[in-house]
């Protein structure tokens, strides 16, 4: 409780400081949300990370980076990581020529994987670990990443559909919060048949496929993402829709491009700097009935509040949730409507 008291108050600060909101204005009551089920009796922590990546000391052993420090502190367990993490047993074996150990466990399915990235010139150990995994290795040359055996891909599950997420691309650590995220955007948006939606920043899908959805044969659905690998899976993803299109490129460069001039419902979770004010006087000239702004970070997301009331949207309702416990880390979904609706 202490903790999420004093992350709500990280997030009112920056409201007032950077958008001149009070949270009663920006329709929010002050609560951060748990994630469901992690309210635990005092003293216990939730093991909620499904991807953690190990650091591995010059004697090959796994363990974390203390904080602010390159000093790595070898661990027999990691508090937080979710089961699925744990059971790997990664810190049980020796990683000779290692410089990091990622490990993912999907909560979509039995999925599990291992990340490599050697040190210069290493070769790859044998990865025999308590649970099958498919293993992946970082390029020492290309910083890409590369499959050494098994699915190149774990698979994930959200608002009843399956995604396919691809090695080195973004899906929520927590196992509720991309369930969390949807419910609180589609509660906010509405969406109705037959609606124009975009999904900015939309990473394999996960909200374009909601959308698609509840829009219906007769809407339609815009995805903008600048990550390859992300762009073919929410491609795969959404396949079984025929009025979902996939743009790969800058959302700031490729929407002008599209020559859209007008939309229902705006979705946008963009990176942690935020959108900027160019994108968001951009978006604020299509005439969207509500927007959707999903953000990790409180003080990029006020700011960029600020920009869409002076593109005349207010918010109308603010969620903020405790996706990442143990950490200052918080998530935060707004509701924008046009300022003059029900004036």
């Amino acid at each position: 409780g202490a903790q999420r008291r004093l992350k709500g108050e990280v997030v009112a600060e920056q409201l007032e400081r950077l958008a001149g909101l009070t949270p009663e204005e920006a329709g929010w009551d002050g609560t951060v949300m748990p994630a469901e089920g992690d309210k635990l009796p005092a003293g216990q922590v939730p093991s909620w990370r499904t991807r953690v990546q190990y650091a591995v000391d010059a004697d090959g052993r796994a363990g974390l980076r203390r904080h602010r420090s390159h000093e790595i502190e070898p661990i027999d367990h990691c508090m937080i990581a979710a089961e699925g993490v744990s059971e790997l047993g990664i810190e049980r074996r020796d990683w000779p020529g290692m410089a990091t150990v990622e490990a993912i466990a999907a909560t979509g399915s039995q999925d599990r994987q291992v990340i490599l990235t050697p040190r210069p010139g290493a070769r790859l150990p044998i990865v025999e670990l308590d649970r099958p995994v498919s293993v992946m290795r970082v390029g020492e040359k290309d910083g890409g990443v590369h499959r050494v055996h098994g699915r190149p891909f774990v698979r994930e599950r959200a608002d009843d559909r399956i995604y396919r997420v691809g090695s080195g691309g973004f899906w929520q650590v927590h196992p509720k919060a991309a369930d969390a995220l949807v419910t609180a955007v589609m509660q906010g948006l509405l969406p109705r048949k037959g609606d124009m939606a975009l999904d900015l920043y939309c990473g394999v899908g996960l909200f374009a496929g909601a959308l698609a959805d509840r829009v219906g044969d007769q809407g339609a659905v815009l995805g903008i993402e600048s990550g390859k690998r992300a762009v073919e899976d929410a491609r795969h993803n959404l396949a079984g829709f025929d009025r979902v299109r996939i743009e790969q490129g800058k959302v700031e460069s490729v929407l002008p491009r599209t020559g859209i001039d007008e939309v229902d419902l705006i979705v946008l979770d963009p990176p942690r700097a935020g959108a900027g004010r160019k994108t968001v006087q951009h978006l604020s000239t299509l005439g969207a009935r509500r927007i959707a702004y999903v953000a990790c970070d409180p003080a990029a997301l006020a700011r960029d509040l600020g920009y869409f009331r002076d593109g005349g949207y207010r918010v109308r309702m603010l969620r903020v949730f405790d996706l990442f416990p143990m950490t200052h880390h918080v998530e935060c979904v707004a509701i924008l409507e046009p300022a003059d609706k029900g004036r």
